[in-house]
């Protein structure tokens, strides 16, 4: 088989698993940037260049140039993608063995986590959102209250919000849980106190004010303002414009803007004491390496704190 023909079929293989389209983008840019990189390597074109002659010297090549100008992210992604592709080649026959196992990739550092700035930034948030700070043309506190309490509460991240429930959240006053679906199809169930399932509640009563139908379990949990289910885009409006209302939008490190509220779960979580086994089970990680990141924040933020304590200056001086 042609490396070309290989391509299409795992890209249709990735279809069928109804991948989100900016994904299916993302491996075909992957595939064919370094397919380009083997063509001119070999000098045969992809379509007729045979998948068996790509052995672990070639593909080493290949990544070598694709990643002379590109981050080490940009990298290893490409290496994953790439993996998954004779991954799946093998699963298929299409080639004996994978040898990307001996294609280097680089070592990338978990991403710091950037959590709202500010010891009292979150509350201030819930507060002045709740008090109806945001104006809009019709204007929906409740909802909006919910849905930034539930990210702040739970840690859910942006795309496992928009595709909860009405029927995720489960369990009866006082024992609510709110069963998530996560990355990979994981499922987890993350508790929730009564202080956010009373606002969760007060949104869900002010929703059937205002669009009068019932809500059966299959009915997403948060909707837009015409009831319907809530997008990515309007999540994302709704964050900002209430950052921007509440007076705190200064403190959103950049790169950040619904995750922030997830990292300042997390965050408080190590701070509580929680260990990195907790933070993995209550975020959705595969890993606990990402989860001992917000520990180890924690940790070099005390040390700072401690360090900027006056007193040291004098013990300095007596030494």
């Amino acid at each position: 088989m042609d490396l070309a023909r290989l391509v299409e079929s795992y890209l249709e293989h990735l279809q069928a698993r109804k991948l989100a389209a900016n994904s299916l983008r993302a491996y075909r840019r992957d595939l064919e940037s370094v397919a380009g990189e083997l063509a001119e390597l070999t000098g045969t074109p992809s379509d007729r260049l045979p998948v068996d002659d790509l052995d672990a010297s070639v593909l080493r090549s290949a990544f070598a140039r694709f990643a002379a100008k590109r981050s080490a992210a940009t990298v290893t992604r490409a290496w994953s993608t790439w993996n998954g592709l004779f991954g799946f080649g093998v699963i298929e026959g299409a080639v004996a063995g994978n040898p990307m196992q001996v294609v280097p990739k680089p070592r990338s550092a978990p991403a710091a986590p950037k959590p709202l700035q500010g010891e009292e930034t979150p509350e201030r948030l819930l507060k002045q959102v709740a008090s109806g700070v945001r104006k809009a043309r019709n204007p929906w506190p409740e909802r909006d209250l919910a849905i930034l309490a539930t990210l702040l509460c739970t840690g859910v991240r942006s795309a496992e919000l928009l595709e909860l429930t009405v029927a995720s959240l489960a369990g009866r006053g006082g024992d609510r849980r709110l069963h998530v679906q996560g990355k990979g199809g994981k499922s987890r169930s993350i508790p929730i106190e009564d202080s956010l399932d009373g606002l969760i509640q007060t949104y869900l009563r002010t929703r059937k004010q205002r669009f009068g139908n019932r809500l059966p379990g299959a009915e997403p949990l948060f909707v837009d303002h015409r009831g319907e289910k809530l997008q990515r885009g309007g999540l994302q409006y709704l964050v900002r414009r209430s950052l921007q209302a509440a007076g705190v939008s200064d403190r959103v490190q950049p790169g950040a803007m619904v995750h922030a509220l997830r990292h300042t779960f997390a965050t408080r979580l190590a701070e509580d004491g929680a260990s990195a086994a907790e933070i993995a089970k209550l975020l959705g990680h595969s890993s606990i390496n990402s989860s001992q990141t917000y520990i180890d924040v924690t940790a070099r933020e005390q040390r700072l704190s401690v360090k900027a304590n006056r007193t040291h200056r004098v013990l300095g001086e007596l030494g």
